[in-house]
């Protein structure tokens, strides 16, 4: 027994010794393949990756769970470009940018972080589009930040509190000690189409954009501190949502909802609808038969948006 016991040890360090060599090689691939595409500045000890592009009034992008400022690139940001002076960041632990902490970052921490690191760049007062998790960001930006926000755009945004349970992904990759020690071997074993497929999945029932995969960056997302920063941040976003909805009185700046019926992620019936009755400045575009990712799928309707956001904001 005692022979087996060690022979047992000896494939187990072997096994965790190649996961993690595996883990920093695919890392390395990873950045290789997709440096960072902007600059850098620092806030508060924290260092921001971001890009900026065109000139105008100033519109911030923040981008969703999982996500980078690669997804703002593809194609909308040239667009936006053309009328604004547009800001697209990394949010903290995801992309380039650094993590705040070892817990997650709350809503209300990247959304400080990015207002400030958007001061530094001499936007005190932008329109802020996030889609996604990042209009949750976005939300607590302009509730904790209102005199720094001049309109709120929100694709596909969380808004109020939800009943499905958290994922078992999730609550596998969040958990305290699991998490942990299964991270690298997602990082080490899990093939690329993996998580090619669920990228195909999300833009449901549309189709993912031809060229998009390449753009984004897929491997970025399987590094180890990211796939941690994003799992424990989306762990603790009901909670979060929760409490911030209680504060939506505050915001007294013109609000665009924009959201596909056919959204099975973040459905429109529980957030974009009933925000759009409760708030008299909030203005919702239902996009019918769209899906989760209309900043993509649809985004003249976006444009559009952030086009009556800077009319109500008095901004053009």
């Amino acid at each position: 027994m005692l022979k087996l016991g060690l022979a047992l040890l000896v494939v187990l360090v072997v096994l965790a010794g190649l996961t993690l060599w595996r883990a920093q090689r695919h890392e390395a691939a990873a950045a290789r393949e997709y440096p960072p595409s902007g600059d850098f500045l620092e806030v508060d000890g924290k260092r921001v990756h971001f890009k900026i592009q065109g000139s105008g009034p100033d519109l911030v992008l923040i981008h969703g769970s999982s996500g980078n400022l690669r997804d703002m690139t593809f194609g909308l940001m040239d667009r936006l470009a053309q009328d604004y002076r547009v800001i697209a960041f990394d949010r903290p632990g995801l992309g380039y940018t650094d993590r705040l902490n070892g817990l997650g970052a709350t809503i209300d921490q990247q959304a400080a972080l990015l207002a400030r690191a958007a001061r530094q760049l001499g936007a005190k007062r932008p329109i802020v589009m996030g889609q996604s998790y990042g209009g949750a960001v976005a939300l607590a930006w302009g509730v904790n930040h209102p005199d720094q926000t001049a309109a709120l755009v929100l694709v596909s945004s969380p808004a109020y509190p939800w009943d499905t349970p958290l994922s078992t992904y999730y609550q596998l990759l969040s958990h305290p000690w699991l998490g942990p020690l299964v991270i690298p071997l997602l990082t080490a074993w899990v093939p690329e189409s993996v998580v090619q497929r669920n990228v195909e999945e999300v833009f449901l029932p549309q189709s993912e954009p031809a060229g998009y995969a390449e753009h984004f960056g897929v491997a970025l997302t399987l590094r180890r501190a990211s796939l941690r920063a994003n799992a424990l941040q989306r762990a603790g976003l009901l909670a979060e949502m929760t409490a911030l909805s209680q504060r939506y009185d505050a915001l007294s700046m013109p609000i665009e909802l924009v959201h596909g019926d056919a959204d099975t992620t973040v459905g429109a019936h529980i957030h974009a609808v009933p925000m759009s009755q409760r708030l008299p400045n909030a203005h919702l575009t239902l996009l019918e038969g769209v899906g989760h990712m209309p900043h993509h799928n649809r985004p003249g309707a976006v444009i559009e948006a952030i086009h009556r956001a800077a009319i109500r904001a008095q901004l053009r």
